[in-house]
């Protein structure tokens, strides 16, 4: 989104415009009318629904109450038609899809506005210069952005505050940058923490984020780590959380699309595991369109592992589950890759999601494995 894109509504008679931001990429909405403690959420959700967006003026404490009313709105299940068929995984799952992204077009309809240096000039608004600047960084003109997505920003600066506990580092904690995706489901970390390793000279971690699998490789005696992301974001909390631990004598982080320069008895990957296209930055870590990182990192994997090495490629099976791919369209890219499968190890799942049957795509979160495929050149 171009950051001097501008949105207009009229307040007390008056023609009035403001700079829209929107990390997400959402555009502006076309049409804005002023709220504040008087509106009602079933008039703020209708108009929502329609495209219009409301720009608040109000107490923000109420704000964040009229937000949770129209979720609840939003959230009710629609009417059931008995005379219609179940979807197909596959269906549900670009259902499912669609009505998220629906859900969070109608949410980010209420707008908060913004004074220069990402103040709030509104009664009992929080203290969110820290939030923003780690997501927008620093800014001295005033702006208009969406109370849905800065409540995200905050959440995003507390989990950067406390970090995650990652049992694999003994408890030490990953914290993750905004847009960066947070290693909350810890089952994909202790496969690389459990897995035999092929040497402890040199390991390239491909699609670093946040480093947590980087620092296991280094906790675990591999003397030297390559960790490349061409994200700047994650190249910037990589490097941090390498510091945080006291592995930075191990680990190099360095900009790359892939692969680093050279080759190593050790390489590991973790790519988004869904094919399909991401509707914000952080989906880029859950969802890979034509699934390019797993082409990618299988097609260059045989030319990059010295003799005798492996690469370790890290992937769920919820997109075979939805029907998404399947386990032979797998096995052929390893096949055309020129790479052959020495082993695999398997876990499952501890994410509450996995035992929701309420979730539209249950059924492929609760038959989810997560594998570490150990890869080697075909002979």
């Amino acid at each position: 989104m171009d950051e001097r894109t501008v949105i207009g509504w009229r307040e007390d008679g008056r023609d009035r415009s403001a700079r829209w931001r929107s990390e997400s990429g959402a555009a502006p909405p076309r049409r804005v009318v002023v709220a504040d403690d008087a509106t009602r959420a079933d008039e703020a959700y209708r108009l929502a629904c329609e495209g219009t967006a409301l720009l608040w003026r109000g107490d923000f404490q109420n704000a964040r109450q009229l937000l949770k009313a129209m979720a609840r709105r939003a959230d009710r299940p629609p009417r059931r038609n008995r005379r219609k068929p179940e979807p197909s995984q596959v269906q549900a799952f670009h259902l499912y899809r669609q009505a998220r992204a629906q859900r969070a077009r109608t949410l980010g309809m209420l707008l908060i506005p913004f004074e220069p240096g990402h103040t709030i000039p509104l009664r009992r608004a929080p203290d969110v210069v820290q939030a923003c600047t780690e997501a927008y960084g620093p800014d001295d003109e005033p702006y208009v952005a969406s109370l849905r997505e800065l409540l995200g920003l905050i959440g995003a600066h507390e989990w950067r505050e406390k970090g995650v506990p990652i049992p694999a580092l003994g408890g030490d904690h990953i914290h993750p940058h905004y847009g960066v995706f947070s290693p909350v489901r810890g089952e994909y970390v202790d496969l690389v923490a459990q897995a035999p390793l092929p040497s402890t000279t040199v390991a390239f971690d491909i699609g670093t984020g946040t480093g947590v699998l980087a620092a296991v490789l280094a906790r675990r005696g591999v003397r030297r780590i390559v960790a490349t992301d061409q994200d700047p974001r994650a190249l910037a909390c990589a490097q941090d959380n390498i510091e945080r631990l006291g592995v930075a004598e191990r680990v190099e982080v360095v900009e790359a699309d892939l692969f680093p320069d050279g080759r190593a008895p050790l390489i590991v990957c973790n790519p988004p595991w869904v094919p399909g296209k991401p509707a914000t930055p952080l989906e880029h870590a859950v969802y890979d369109p034509d699934a390019r990182m797993l082409r990618g990192f299988l097609a260059g994997l045989a030319g990059r592992l010295e003799p005798g090495g492996e690469g370790w490629l890290i992937l769920s099976d919820l997109a075979e589950h939805l029907g998404l791919r399947t386990r032979d369209d797998l096995l052929r890219l390893f096949e055309t890759s020129g790479l052959a499968v020495a082993g695999r190890l398997d876990t499952r799942p501890a994410h509450p999601r996995a035992a929701d049957r309420d979730d539209p795509l249950h059924a492929a979160r609760s038959a989810e494995t997560t594998s570490l495929w150990r890869l080697t050149p075909a002979r």
